[in-house]
């Protein structure tokens, strides 16, 4: 089946039709150009989930690992081996696919929570600010005060690594305003508040299973197997997507995350990593300026690592016109045009294809069957290619959900067995903020204890000034003598002792992390 799906450097995508309906020629996706981004778009039901999976195929069996998101939770079959069924088959046969073989791929599925794959992770310090602050929808104010949060803690060499963490360095910036705004710009004990909250909400949302260790490591979703394919990330979204707003963030750190991670390597002969972002319109929906034009940056720039992003959801419109620009390889599935929004996308769709003489785009997008569509790839030297109407291949396959105990076992012989799938909860600034809190308590009690001991050497049990046995103690007027030991608090000191008074409030002797040891000199 490889040979059918995979030709010279080709991806099979489907055959197109002439409008008389009769068998036209192969279309393919070039995989020098598949590092290009693409764009997959359709109404429910018209066949995008299809169309990834027969990519993600094409992928892995030239040897380029890919990652993708199971949102409806169908999208696992792609695990087990294609069943012969009668659509199939007929399809098959419509565009002369012969032979017809069917094909297992190689899969390791992830999950946010642990449940139906290997647990996926990052850490605090890696989501940092601009991404946290979209997770939480925040204000400027806020996302201001989260800026200096990551500050304080980069500062004080305090790392942030789950949510706890951060709760705890937001409990003590709160109580310590005053004395922080000073250093570190305003700081709005409301908005501290609000963020708070927001964390409140995330944590019961189950965001808590997301930040921690270990973390992912890029290269565990970029593996191949022994006989050169690709293997396919699956990450298990239905749960997932009751919290969009997680998973669009999700899935936008994964993808700066591989812009970092990534050296340089041009326009390879092949991808380096596929990844498909489904229901895309959840990360551009009310999606501050400043988080689409970060998207639009890297979606530009991790060309040269040898990525390729291909955005797929309903509506052409989803995507910004600066991201859709830079989308070279398309398939438009069957839109709808009831609404005048629908309109708008049919005709925003049909114009962005390279015209074909033979049929009106517009008409075609409205007429389209299911696992039919508009295709137009890169070409040449880079040029999209005309738009065909185009019968796509069937999977390989299973076009459906793997069973539970499939899935299992899917898991037990997974590559990564074992490397996520527990908690690890080393030390960090909660532990040492706590162990410094509690040397700080030992310090007071110890100085609280010798200023309350009584003296020694016989001297008396009056410890006022002018009484006892200590001539010093009284001036030659008779006067108390103030006492030479007595110094005014350092701003260090105090805010130390605030610290620890707020953590004996608030959190018992869990204390706020992150900021003690930025204040030390």
């Amino acid at each position: 089946m490889s040979e059918t799906i995979l030709q010279d450097g080709k991806l099979y995508i489907g055959t197109s039709r002439k409008p008389d309906d009769s068998i036209n020629a192969p279309e393919y996706l070039e995989l020098k150009f598949g590092n290009r981004h693409g764009l997959v778009t359709g109404a429910t039901g018209t066949g995008k989930t299809i169309t990834l999976q027969i990519l993600a195929e094409g992928f892995s069996n030239a040897g380029v690992p890919v990652f993708c998101a199971d949102v409806k939770g169908d999208l696992s079959g792609i695990g087990a081996i294609g069943e012969a069924k009668d659509f199939l088959l007929k399809r098959a046969e419509e565009i002369g696919l012969q032979p017809y073989d069917f094909q297992e791929f190689p899969v390791i599925f992830w999950d946010l929570y642990g449940e139906k794959g290997h647990r996926v992770r990052a850490t605090m310090t890696e989501m940092g600010p601009l991404l946290l602050s979209r997770l939480m929808n925040a204000t400027d104010a806020q996302e201001g005060v989260l800026n200096i949060a990551f500050k304080i803690a980069d500062q004080g060499g305090l790392p942030l690594l789950d949510l706890k963490d951060l709760q705890a360095l937001l409990q003590y910036m709160g109580d310590n305003a005053s004395a922080l705004s000073n250093q570190f710009g305003f700081i709005s004990k409301a908005s501290v508040g609000s963020i708070q909250r927001e964390l409140l909400i995330l944590e019961q949302q189950g965001a808590q299973h997301f930040f921690g260790e270990p973390a992912l490591k890029i290269s565990d979703i970029m593996r191949t197997t022994n006989d050169g394919r690709g293997a396919i990330s699956v990450l298990a979204a239905d749960k997932l997507m009751m919290n969009p707003r997680l998973y669009g963030t999700f899935l936008l750190w994964l993808l700066s995350e591989l812009f970092e991670e990534l050296p340089e390597v041009g326009d390879p002969e092949k991808p380096k990593l596929v990844f498909f972002f489904d229901e895309a319109h959840l990360l551009f929906k009310d999606a501050p300026k400043v988080l689409v034009e970060r998207v639009e940056q890297v979606v530009r720039l991790i060309r040269s690592k040898g990525v390729g992003v291909y955005f797929v959801t309903q509506n052409p419109l989803d995507v910004p016109e600066t991201v859709l620009a830079q989308l070279g390889n398309r398939v438009q599935h069957a839109l709808r045009a009831y609404t005048p929004r629908e309109q708008k996308a049919v005709k925003t769709a049909a114009e962005t294809f390279r015209p074909n003489p033979d049929f009106d785009c517009a008409t075609v997008i409205t007429e389209l069957g299911t696992g039919e569509a508009l295709v137009s790839t890169l070409e040449g030297k880079g040029v999209p290619s005309m738009v065909e109407r185009t019968l796509v291949r069937p999977p390989a396959s299973r076009v459906g959900p793997l069973t539970d105990a499939e899935r299992a076992q899917v898991m037990k012989v997974s590559p990564v067995a074992g490397l996520y799938d527990e908690d690890f909860d080393r030390e960090s600034a909660y532990e040492i903020l706590a162990a410094r809190t509690k040397k700080l308590e030992e310090q007071q009690q110890a100085e609280k204890q010798e200023a309350e001991a009584p003296q020694q050497n016989g001297g008396s049990r009056w410890t006022l000034p002018g009484f006892g046995d200590d001539p010093e103690q009284a001036s030659t007027t008779g006067k108390p003598k103030a006492r030479s030991g007595y110094q005014r608090e350092t701003v260090v000191e105090a805010a130390m002792k605030s610290a620890a008074r707020s953590v004996a409030n608030s959190l018992g002797r869990a204390i706020v992390r992150g900021i003690l040891g930025s204040l030390r000199r």
